[in-house]
């Protein structure tokens, strides 16, 4: 007679299940697996750009019922998100004082930069230092790197006062490098003020571009412009002739 009793299947050790869970898991939070995931959110972001300009929602479609501090606070968080998905801040920074004055405004910009550059920082730091960090070899990238790491505050204090350097760029720059996070905010927080401030102040008096305070917030920011992009050509200079 036939045996029509099923052969039930070996039961999978739990040691091996957890092994394999636990390679997964490793994989996945490897340093290349967060780099990968930094450039698809990163993409992602500009395609968004590209495709939705929120920086339009900014200047056309802002609410006409948000006036004050409210106004102020809602326009920071929508000014630090565009920042980290690459719309330009002096755009952003016209926008504030067009829409909520120079004394608004200069809040609300100073806090949305604050804000996105620490979300950029943040994200470099946690999905993409670990995957970078080894591949500073050549001496320029070294010696970069060195600079933020050693006078942190220093040298983001002077990227922020006299912008040579693209704003995202410089986020990213900063969290690859060992610089600390408190350091990085506090230079950001400071530095960005007179820029950013000549800016809103332009947007506030752009209906009159022959006003004093227009012409004068417009010449800040062509001599400061003009400065940073010495330092930043000098300080490049430098770092090659190392």
């Amino acid at each position: 007679m036939l045996d029509t009793t099923l052969t039930r299947p070996a039961p999978v050790p739990a040691a091996t299940s957890t092994s394999v869970a636990a390679r997964w898991v490793g994989v996945l939070l490897s340093p290349w697996s967060r780099l990968s995931l930094l450039v698809v959110l990163l993409a992602g972001a500009a395609l968004g750009m590209l495709v939705f300009e929120p920086q339009r929602f900014l200047a056309d479609g802002w609410p006409s019922q948000l006036h004050g501090a409210t106004a102020a606070v809602v326009f920071a968080a929508a000014y630090g998100l565009c920042t980290v998905v690459f719309v330009p801040r002096p755009l952003l920074n016209l926008a504030a004082g067009a829409l909520l004055g120079a004394r608004f405004g200069l809040g609300a910009a100073v806090a949305g930069t604050v804000l996105g550059a620490a979300l950029s920082f943040g994200l470099g730091r946690l999905l993409g230092q670990d995957a970078l960090r080894p591949l500073l070899r050549g001496r320029w990238l070294r010696a970069a790197d060195g600079q933020l790491s050693e006078h942190g505050f220093r040298s983001m204090l002077l990227i922020r006062l006299f912008p040579g350097v693209p704003f995202i760029a410089a986020n990213y720059c900063a969290a690859v490098s060992r610089m600390g996070w408190f350091p990085f905010v506090l230079a950001t927080a400071l530095g960005c003020v007179p820029n950013t401030a000549a800016y809103v102040i332009a947007g506030a008096r752009a209906e009159t571009p022959t006003s004093p305070g227009f012409l004068i917030a417009t010449g800040f920011i062509v001599v400061t412009a003009l400065f940073g992009t010495v330092v930043a050509w000098r300080k490049r200079h430098r770092l090659r002739t190392r």
